[in-house]
C-alpha cells in the first residue's frame, strides 16, 4: 500500500495534459472480443482499471503488444472461459465484456463486478437490455450465466440513461440479427468513442451522439486505428486544482465540446477565471471566486444529471471548489447515494460543509483549509481530497491511493510538474 504526503499552499503553474478518457478506454477494450481483426489503440490512459481489463482479456486469449499509451490488440484467438472473480470485482467496467462475449461465443459468465464503492449501483439495465436482444440470464447471488443462441435485435427503451447499459446494448446488437433501436441511451463522449470505433470497424449505427440510437447487426467487424478522446473528467479535476492554488495552468488537447457545461458551472455558478486558447484551456492565475447567486439571492444549486447536464464524477471537485469560493451553495448529488459522504473528511480540515442526507450538502466559503490525514474512499473523493490538501495550509496524507490511481495516470508526477509538493511514500 503506498500514501500521498502533500505539503499545501504552494503556487501552481504550468502545462499538462490529460491522458485518455478512462470511461472509454474500459468499454473499448471490452469490445476487442467483437473482431478478429488487429486493432491499434492510441490515447489508451495506462491506470489501474485498464491494467485489470487488459490482465482479464489477457485470460480470454486476447494478444496485446504495449507500447505505452499505443496498444496493438488481437482477439482471433479469443476462447470462452469463466473470468476469476477477483479480477472482475476488482473494476465496475467488468460487467461490459457481457455485450462481447455474447456476440463472440453466444455465452458468458460474469462474477458481480467491482469498483467504486458509492452506494447501490444497479446492473438491471444491462440485464433488460440483453434480455431483450434474446439473452436468457440466471443469477445465482454470486454470478450472472448469459446465453444467446442467437442475438436477435429489438426496439427497447432502458428505463435509465445507463452509459454502461447502454454500451453493453451497443456491442451485443452490433452482432445481433436485425435491426436495434435503443431509446433512451446514454449520449456522453465515451458512448460516442465506442461507437465511432464500431463503425469504423464496419459497424452500422446511426444517431451517434443523441438519445435514440439505431443499429443494423453485421456479421462480420474488421479492425483499424482509433484514437480514445481526452479524459474530460481529467480536465475538469485540473480546473479545479487550478481554481483553489495560486498560480496559471494551461490544460492541453481539450475538445470544447465537451466542456460546454463544465465551463458553464465552474465559471458562471462557482466563478472561476479562464479562457481557452485554441485546445488549451487556461485557468487564470488571479481566481476571485464567489458563488452566483440565483435572482433575488436564492441560494443556487448544482446538481448533476446524465450528458449533457453536469456530470456526476465532477461533483466531488465542484465541491472542493465552492469551499473555497465566497457565498452559499446547494450540492445536490442525485445519482449515487454514498457518493458525498467524504465531505466528513473536508469538514475535518475547516471547510464550512452541512451535509443534509446522503444527496444533499451546503457549502459556505470561504472556508480556510488545513492539513489532515485522510484516506481516498473511491477515484473522485480521492482526487477532490488531493486537491483540498493542494490548497490546505500545512502538511496533509492520503492513504488508499491505489483508489486515484485506478482514475489518474501518474498524477503525482503531473502534479510535480506543476510545482506540487507531493510525495508517494509506502504506507
Amino acid at each position: 500500500m503506498e500514501k500521498f504526503v502533500i505539503e499545501g499552499n504552494h503556487p501552481l503553474n504550468g502545462d499538462v495534459t490529460p491522458a485518455g478518457n478512462k470511461n472509454a478506454a474500459l468499454p473499448i477494450l471490452a469490445a476487442m472480443l467483437l473482431t478478429e481483426a488487429e486493432v491499434t489503440l492510441h490515447n489508451v490512459p495506462r491506470i489501474g482499471d485498464v491494467g485489470t481489463m487488459l490482465q482479464i482479456l489477457g485470460e480470454f486469449g486476447v494478444t496485446v503488444r504495449d507500447e505505452g499509451a499505443t496498444l496493438h490488440l488481437c482477439a482471433k484467438n479469443a476462447r470462452f472461459s469463466a473470468p476469476r472473480t477477483e479480477l472482475f470485482q476488482q473494476i465496475r467496467g467488468s460487467m461490459l465484456l457481457a455485450g462481447p462475449m455474447l456476440g463472440r461465443f453466444g455465452q458468458a459468465i460474469l462474477p458481480l463486478p467491482g469498483g467504486d464503492r458509492i452506494g447501490r449501483r444497479r446492473v438491471d439495465t444491462h440485464l433488460l437490455a440483453l434480455e431483450a436482444l434474446g439473452t436468457t440470464i440466471d443469477f445465482n447471488h454470486h454470478d450472472f450465466t448469459m446465453r444467446a443462441a442467437s442475438l436477435h435485435g429489438a426496439d427497447m427503451l432502458l428505463d435509465e440513461m445507463s452509459v454502461t447499459g447502454t454500451e453493453n446494448a451497443v456491442m451485443a446488437a452490433v452482432r445481433a440479427k436485425g435491426t436495434t433501436v435503443i431509446r433512451n441511451a446514454a449520449s456522453e463522449p465515451h458512448v460516442q468513442d465506442l461507437c465511432q470505433m464500431l463503425v469504423g470497424w464496419g459497424a452500422q449505427i446511426e444517431g451517434v451522439g443523441s438519445n435514440k440510437l439505431i443499429i443494423h447487426g453485421v456479421e462480420k467487424l474488421g479492425g483499424g486505428d482509433f484514437t480514445i478522446s481526452p479524459d474530460y473528467l481529467e480536465v475538469g479535476s485540473f480546473m479545479g486544482l487550478g481554481a483553489v492554488t495560486r498560480g496559471e495552468i494551461r490544460i492541453h488537447g481539450v475538445v470544447p465540446e465537451h466542456m460546454r457545461m463544465i465551463n458553464l458551472i465552474f465559471s458562471e455558478r462557482l466563478g472561476v477565471n479562464m479562457h481557452m486558447d485554441g485546445d488549451i484551456l487556461v485557468i487564470d492565475d488571479e481566481q476571485h471566486l464567489t458563488i452566483r447567486e440565483d435572482i433575488g439571492g436564492a441560494v443556487p444549486k448544482i446538481d448533476d444529471a446524465p450528458w449533457p447536464q453536469f456530470p456526476a464524477d465532477l461533483m466531488s471537485i465542484a465541491l472542493v471548489v465552492a469551499t473555497q469560493a465566497k457565498g452559499t451553495v446547494l450540492m445536490h448529488e442525485k445519482m449515487f447515494e454514498s457518493r458525498l459522504y467524504f465531505v466528513d473528511k473536508l469538514i475535518g480540515m475547516g471547510a464550512k460543509i452541512i451535509l443534509c442526507d446522503p444527496h444533499r450538502a451546503v457549502i459556505v466559503g470561504p472556508g480556510s483549509l488545513h492539513g489532515s490525514e485522510l484516506s481516498s474512499p473511491d477515484i473522485r473523493a480521492g482526487m477532490a481530497l488531493l486537491i483540498a490538501a493542494l490548497a490546505a495550509q500545512g502538511t496533509s496524507s492520503i492513504a488508499n491511493v491505489d483508489q486515484i490511481d485506478r482514475g489518474y495516470q501518474e498524477i503525482d508526477r503531473k502534479l510535480r510538474g506543476l510545482g506540487a509538493h507531493i510525495e508517494r511514500i509506502k504506507a
